[in-house]
């Protein structure tokens, strides 16, 4: 089968809400109407049956109705309504729908899914859902029945995510945004009767503005799990899977939810890893992945050098790095001469250097320049953990961006931690602005290293 045009689902030109009503403004319809007509740029339509006006808007009584042709339509309207809607749109040449609409496969209803899905098929007429939020656009236009006062809208950026839940992906949109994570696209696919991941994942592959790909996955139709793991191997872009359905009681909670397959956990996370595709086992770590791999989207081996003002904090680091599996190697002596060579006179005769290397809460920005620099020429390191606790007096605002000056001279992945809270903020945008990820906590540092060893093919 041909792939499907998804640019009238993502980039729609005009929009129409199938399902405003005229009493509850609190109906989804409405709610999406509202939003959409306030807050974006792209033209959208109200539709009920009973027509007249809404807003002092027309109310169109049917998609025909509509001066011009709509390239996507919100279907909002009871489940039994919606292939009468459906078949209007095809009939009309919309481009694409998201059916927001519940009640059908999740509620014991499959013979009303497979009715809507057999008329898109046969029509090659691509929709999302039913039953989801379906389309998060940044800046252009969202499908979410959400009020726009209470979503948190991450900005434009590189990461592709598609959910089964509508709750999974807000929620992880609120940490997107509190990371400084951005979206070039959210996806919400409920029960997936038409448009499956795996149409998204080749749309994201093809995308330039993506840079990783990511998933929350609660289950796969039969025998399309292969397909999906052959495709994210094909897609040339770090793939991230949160996986829901590990036990029992989460298999009779995913058929619940959206009516799928489950599986066998083990079996699809060792044929993640097999396939060098990156599994996330919590929200936490699909976060952190994503931040990672959005700027250093390749593998490495996984021998870390950890740069510390404490060592404390070095020694944690290195325990939640061991754990994962990553190796904190010693620096051999001529490393660690060099090192040493390069730092301030107050500071040479005190400092650790065996890896974590701990400059002390004396150091200045100058050591840290001249440790950074030593461990990103060398050999026995692939990746740069650094450990930056801002109250450290020589330290300056300005470290962020002097440091990822010597990163770009490398090109060896650098990960900071530095504590985000509002009066660091300059400290951090110094990476951030310089495409250098910096984790809230020493834990989601280390998670970030631990991303790229995944990427990487059994």
């Amino acid at each position: 089968m041909e792939p499907f045009d998804f640019r009238p689902l993502v980039k729609p030109r005009r929009i129409a809400v199938a399902g405003v009503s005229l009493t509850n403004d609190r109906h989804p319809a409405n709610v999406i109407y509202n939003k959409i007509r306030l807050r974006y740029p792209v033209p959208v339509h109200a539709v009920n049956p009973r027509g007249g006006r809404f807003l002092r808007d027309p109310l169109y009584a049917s998609i025909a109705e509509i001066p011009e042709t709509p390239d996507l339509v919100v279907i909002a309207v009871r489940a039994e309504a919606v292939a009468a809607v459906l078949a209007q749109c095809i009939e009309r040449g919309v481009g694409a729908a998201v059916i927001v609409s519940g009640g059908f496969a999740e509620s014991g209803r499959p013979d009303l899914q497979e009715r809507i899905a057999a008329m898109a098929r046969e029509a090659h007429f691509p929709f999302i859902g039913p039953n989801c939020l379906g389309v998060y656009a940044p800046g252009r236009f969202d499908t979410f029945f959400l009020p726009g006062e209470r979503l948190v809208r991450p900005d434009p950026g590189g990461v592709g995510f598609v959910s089964q839940s509508g709750g999974v992906l807000v929620d992880q949109m609120v940490k997107f945004s509190a990371q400084g994570l951005g979206l070039s696209l959210a996806v919400s696919i409920g029960n997936k009767a038409v448009v499956r991941e795996i149409d998204l994942l080749r749309h994201f592959a093809a995308d330039p503005a993506t840079r990783v790909i990511a998933f929350y996955v609660e289950g796969f139709g039969r025998n399309e799990g292969r397909a999906f793991l052959e495709a994210a191997q094909a897609a040339g872009k770090p793939v991230v899977v949160l996986k829901a359905g590990k036990t029992d009681a989460g298999r009779r909670a995913v058929g619940s939810h959206t009516a799928s397959l489950a599986g066998d956990y083990r079996v699809f996370s060792d044929a993640l890893a097999q396939f060098g595709i990156v599994e996330a086992h919590d929200e936490f770590e699909l976060t952190c992945f994503c931040e990672s791999l959005s700027h250093y989207p390749r593998a490495i081996e996984g021998r870390v050098g950890v740069v510390t003002v404490s060592g404390g904090h070095g020694a944690l680091a290195t325990d939640i790095l061991s754990g994962l599996g990553l190796e904190v190697p010693a620096l051999s002596a001529a490393l660690q001469a060099e090192i040493r060579e390069g730092l301030s006179a107050n500071v040479r005769p005190i400092a650790a250097l065996g890896n974590p290397v701990d400059l002390t809460g004396s150091s200045t920005d100058e050591d840290f320049l001249a440790a950074v620099a030593a461990l990103g020429a060398s050999p026995e390191v692939d990746c740069i953990l650094l450990l930056l606790l801002p109250y450290s007096p020589g330290i300056s605002a300005d470290l962020g961006a002097r440091l990822s000056e010597v990163h770009r001279r490398s090109g060896k992945p650098l990960v900071a931690y530095v504590p985000h809270v509002e009066k660091y903020r300059i400290l951090i945008e110094g990476f951030e602005l310089n495409d250098v990820p910096v984790a809230p906590s020493v834990d989601g540092a280390a998670f970030m290293v631990e991303a790229m060893r995944r990427c990487r093919p059994c």
